[in-house]
């Protein structure tokens, strides 16, 4: 079992920063393919970008060149650092935890980052 707590959220202007970060608890995180998602008001969950177990990344079309995602599998912990941010990466940020070829994830409660002046 995983457990996922986010946190790094907030309230940011446009063209600012943030970094996310998320805490995993339980076993055998380093096998795990990690991800963030987000959410925003009325809008279907969608990927932000993903890392697998050895460092493989891949970003949405939205964030490419200005998130970047990274783990640290001895600390147990992911990170999401965005830059330039926009008004429309307004969202839940969500992180998740996925074996490869599992079709069951862990999910964080999230955390609100809010981009507005």
């Amino acid at each position: 079992q995983v457990q996922l707590v986010e946190s790094g959220g907030g309230l940011v202007q446009p063209g600012g920063s943030l970094r996310l970060s998320c805490a995993a608890s339980g076993s055998l995180f380093s096998l795990y393919v990690m991800g963030w998602y987000r959410q925003a008001p009325g809008k279907q969950r969608e990927l932000v970008a993903t890392i697998t177990s050895n460092s493989n990344t891949n970003y949405a079309d939205s964030v490419k060149g200005r998130f970047t995602i990274s783990r640290d599998n001895a600390k147990k912990m992911v990170y999401l650092q965005m830059i330039s941010l926009k008004p429309e990466d307004t969202a839940v940020y969500s992180c998740n935890a996925k074996l490869t070829g599992s079709s069951f994830a862990y999910w964080g409660q999230g955390t609100q980052v809010t981009v507005s002046s």
